[in-house]
This record gives C-alpha cells, sequence and structure tokens, in this order.
C-alpha cells in the first residue's frame, strides 16, 4: 500500500494535467512541425515535459520527505526542463537552439546532483570472501558523474522519435529501479522510482501512437535527469565489479541506440549531432514494421535487459 498511492497520484495528476499542457501549447505555437524526417504527418503539440514535471512534483512533495538531495534532484530537473522549454520553444518557431546553451546547462545540473550528493564514488568487491571497495579519486569521481548525467539525458533525448518509444522506455526503466531499490531496502527511493513511473504511464496515454503530445527536449532532458540521479543513488551506490553491468542493462536500450547511431555517423563521417533517420527504430520502420510493432518490439527489448539487471541482483 505505501507504494500504490504514489503510483496512482502520479499517474492522475499527469494524466490530469496533460490536457492543460497540450492547449498552452496549442495556444502558444509550441509544436512539433511535420517534415521530411518526422513521422507525423499534422503538427503535434509540445511541452508535455511540463505535465511530466508537475505529476511527478506534485507526488513527491506529498510523499517524500524533502531532504538535501531531493531538492537538489529538483533544481537539476528544474534547470534541463527549462533549456528544454527554450530549445522546444525555439524549434517550434523554426529556428535551431545552439547545442553548446544547452550542454552547459546540462553539465551545471550535473554539478548541482554532485553538490546534493549524487556521485559515483566507486564499487564494492571480494578478495579471499572478504568485502572491499575500490574508490574513484574525487575528480574521476566528479567526470564519471558527469558523463552518466549528461549522457542519459541525451539517449533519451535521442531515443524520443517514435510515439511513446521514450516514454515506455522510461517507464521500464523506472519500473525496474523500483525493484533494484525494493531488493536494497531503500524504501524512499522505491517511491521516488513509482512516481516515476506513474507519472510516466499518466504521459503514455496521450503519447503512444498515435500521439497527442509530445514531451518534447524538456520532457525527455527531465526524465533522463531524474533516472540518473535515481540509478546513481540506487543501482550505482552498492555496485560490485560484477554487478556494474546493472545500469548499462536497465538503460540498455538508450545506450544501444545511441551508440549504434554514433558509430554510423562516424563512419560515415558526418556530425554526430546532427539528426536522421538512421536510429534502431527507423531501421525497424524500413524492414516492414509499424509505429506500434516497432515501438513494442523495443518494448520488449527493454524488459528483457531489465529482467536481466534483477535477476543479477538478486543472484549477487
Amino acid at each position: 500500500m505505501a507504494y500504490i498511492f504514489p503510483f496512482f497520484t502520479a499517474f492522475i495528476i499527469t494524466y490530469l494535467f496533460v490536457p492543460a499542457t497540450r492547449k498552452i501549447a496549442v495556444q502558444l505555437q509550441v509544436v512539433d512541425q511535420p517534415n521530411q524526417r518526422k513521422m507525423h504527418v499534422d503538427p503535434i503539440p509540445l511541452l508535455g515535459g511540463l505535465a511530466i514535471f508537475i505529476g511527478f512534483g506534485i507526488t513527491v512533495i506529498l510523499f517524500v520527505n524533502i531532504t538535501i538531495k531531493v531538492l537538489a534532484m529538483f533544481v537539476a530537473g528544474s534547470l534541463v526542463l527549462m533549456i528544454g522549454i527554450i530549445d522546444d520553444w525555439t524549434k517550434a518557431h523554426g529556428h535551431e537552439f545552439p547545442a553548446l546553451p544547452k550542454l552547459l546547462v546540462q553539465i551545471v545540473s550535473s554539478g548541482v546532483l554532485i553538490y546534493g550528493g549524487f556521485q559515483i564514488t566507486g564499487i564494492r568487491g571480494y578478495i579471499f570472501a572478504e568485502q572491499t571497495a575500490w574508490y574513484l579519486p574525487w575528480w574521476l569521481g566528479i567526470f564519471v558523474t558527469v558523463i552518466w548525467v549528461v549522457g542519459l539525458m541525451n539517449m533519451l533525448n535521442f531515443l524520443d522519435g517514435m510515439d511513446g518509444l521514450a516514454t515506455g522506455i522510461a517507464a521500464i526503466s523506472s519500473m525496474t529501479l523500483f525493484f533494484i531499490a525494493l531488493i536494497q531496502g531503500q524504501d524512499a527511493l522505491a517511491i521516488l522510482c513509482i512516481a516515476l513511473l506513474g507519472t510516466c504511464v499518466g504521459f503514455l496515454k496521450y503519447n503512444f501512437h498515435p500521439a497527442k503530445i509530445f514531451m518534447g527536449d524538456a520532457g525527455a532532458l527531465f526524465l533522463g535527469c531524474i533516472l540518473a540521479a535515481i540509478s546513481i543513488e540506487g543501482a550505482f551506490k552498492s555496485a560490485t565489479l560484477f554487478t556494474l553491468v546493472v545500469p548499462l542493462l536497465v538503460f540498455g536500450v538508450p545506450i544501444f541506440d545511441t551508440a549504434y547511431v554514433m558509430f554510423r555517423r562516424w563512419r560515415e563521417n558526418r556530425p554526430i549531432y546532427i539528426a536522421d533517420k538512421g536510429h534502431v527504430h527507423h531501421r525497424l520502420l524500413s524492414i516492414g514494421l509499424n509505429q506500434v510493432q516497432a515501438v513494442t518490439f523495443i518494448y520488449i527489448v527493454g524488459l528483457c535487459l531489465s529482467l536481466l539487471s534483477i535477476v543479477i541482483i538478486l543472484l549477487y
């Protein structure tokens, strides 16, 4: 019961706020216009990230003690949400928002998380059946943390190219981190995970094909930031040399998709930050699957990787 109420609270609040944010997006003309690279044929309102932020934020305030870490998580998430909204507004009005300011804000948000206590510090291990730990130098720990947070935000954003895809993968990741938190006895973290899951499911009702609203860069960056913080506090917190693979499995779909796209663009001598139709979901469409089939297939892959990560946690 301790987790049912946060889930349904987040679900209901998000579900109820989406129509309002959709209306605001239409009034402000913050809509995603169709083009040759995109799959939709009609303009789709953005600003779904605002509903995600509100649904998750209100739920956390109601069910979680507001600690320095929770506050840092929301400050970091708010920063990337705001730069994402600016980016979405700029693109909706026919202009390209520079990549550098967005990257700098992402790095600053990573710094806020680190200041709040979210940092990858090292791993545990066993030597002759005795537990020991290997700690990273402070500068390397900060560097690795920034790379993880910024990387995950952008990987989830890259994946957001098909109706319901990024939202569903974020939901699967949240659910997996929820079970990992339960296994590790992290009750407060489990509530954060289940609240994020409820938020994603509430938004998915409007975002699955045919989508009525997109989360935009704002939503993808916010979800990526929160998931990165939760994974650092959960999956990374007590990682051993073997279970270090767990967070990589939890986010296996966006990690693989990004690695594949970056390698292909590098091989073709094209800038890695220029969007195209070469992501995994585009490849699935090219072999004859429709959007629902492609997204469902990727969901199944994500669920299998997540299940494997839970098995590893239970065994080790």
